[in-house]
């Protein structure tokens, strides 16, 4: 099954305990990629300027990801700088230069149109729901957003979410969507407003599923998955969308969709988090092989008795 990812691609500067790197090859888009392109076929859609090379583009090619959809444009690719000096969870952004990312409308190629599955990552909500609206044949859109969209663009997030099958979010971001302080009171709020599951990241410390009644199963109650302790964090960015990346991967090469593939999806989207961080940027995601994916797998399942 193919999986078309629609998002960001940027150059990144990050500063954390560990040291420092610049211009590192990073995006929402270019993160999710490179996960899921461990379990299933990847097609990617997003813009990136004069400074983005064959060099950057042969990142994604070489995992074979198709890049068919990234717009060249004139001027410079999106570039944030941010420092994690203070807290591993939560960046603080030193400058956002969004370049040609200010105007991106994202152009679905017409080889993309007969993907499978969908995910959204983190742009304006009107972006999204036109392109979910111009594939309706996929079979599961998952999207992602943040506290910007939240505050700025409400009404239109709303809109979009009826189009979203499972929206994944950190815990400050679901609290935020449902005007809500306590957690699974915030869960079921947002899964009235349209998706069929909503996955809550919380860093260091794994991630919960919570689903509506009845969707993919009888009953809504909530799945937990833990994180695996990782002895040496050296950048903890884009570990939410190589989460995404993974989950959505895993689901993507299984034969239907259910709860309980859904929930073995919670752990290789930890998986995939794990490596991610271990790394500068995206590196670590350009060089691992399936076999140390389903070893680390497999340690989760020792520790937590996963059938």
């Amino acid at each position: 099954m193919s999986i078309l990812a629609v998002g960001s691609v940027a150059f990144d500067n990050i500063k954390t305990p560990s040291g420092h790197a610049d211009n590192v090859l990073g995006g929402a888009a270019t993160y999710f990629a490179l996960a899921a392109s461990y379990f299933t076929d990847v097609r990617i859609v997003a813009v990136v300027g004069e400074d983005f090379t064959d060099k950057h583009e042969n990142v994604l090619k070489k995992r074979g990801v198709d890049t068919r959809g990234i717009e060249h444009a004139k001027g410079k690719t999106f570039r944030w700088g941010g420092q994690y000096l203070d807290n591993l969870n939560e960046a603080k952004t030193d400058f956002t230069d969004l370049n040609v990312f200010e105007n991106f409308q994202p152009r679905i190629p017409a080889q993309y149109k007969d993907s499978d599955f969908l995910f959204l990552a983190n742009i304006n909500p009107s972006l999204q729901a036109t392109v979910r609206r111009g594939l309706s044949g996929v079979k599961l859109t998952g999207g992602d957003t943040m506290n910007y969209w939240i505050r700025s663009t409400n009404s239109e997030l709303r809109e979009t979410l009826r189009l979203v099958n499972i929206l994944m979010i950190n815990d400050g971001e679901a609290k935020m969507l449902a005007a809500e302080s306590n957690l699974p009171r915030a869960a079921q709020k947002v899964l009235a407003m349209g998706p069929q599951a909503l996955v809550i990241k919380h860093g260091e410390y794994g991630a919960t599923i919570f689903f509506r009644e009845g969707a993919f199963g009888l009953g809504r109650h909530p799945f937990r998955a833990p994180a695996l302790p990782i002895e040496e964090v050296k950048d903890p960015t884009g570990a939410g969308d190589s989460f995404a990346g993974g989950f959505m991967g895993y689901i993507a090469s299984q034969t239907e969709v259910n709860r309980e593939v859904i929930k073995r999806a919670l752990f290789y989207g930890g998986v995939m988090g794990s490596f991610a961080v271990e790394q500068f940027g995206t590196e670590r995601l350009q060089s691992l092989t399936r076999e140390e994916i389903d070893a680390r797998f497999q340690i989760f399942r020792e520790l937590t008795h996963l059938e």
